[in-house]
């Protein structure tokens, strides 16, 4: 699996740089949470930081299109970002946060 950058857009007041990436990949469309973690290591950031938002596969083809969020820390995901998609990310405890 190889991943592209093909734009980035800081936005500072909410912590995090919008990234639109390109992945080529040889079997199935990877699972979010591999894309996320060959995304912070291509962006040498922490998993926790990575919020990939949406992945995009045409039909018969091995490359997917997607975005993601890139914060500056976890806890500036974790005040951001809705529930769901920090469930869907693996970031922080959701039940913990509930309790």
């Amino acid at each position: 699996m190889e991943i592209a950058i093909v734009h980035e857009d800081e936005n500072p007041m909410l912590h995090r740089t919008d990234v639109k990436f390109e992945v080529v990949h040889d079997d199935a469309t990877p699972e979010r949470l591999q894309v996320r973690d060959s995304l912070a290591a291509t962006l040498d950031k922490a998993a926790e930081e990575v919020v990939v938002r949406e992945l995009d596969t045409k039909f018969g083809m091995r490359k997917t299109v997607g975005h993601a969020k890139v914060y500056d820390s976890a806890a500036d995901a974790t005040d951001v970002e809705q529930e769901h998609m920090l469930e869907r990310n693996s970031i922080g405890d959701a039940d913990a946060e509930e309790a």
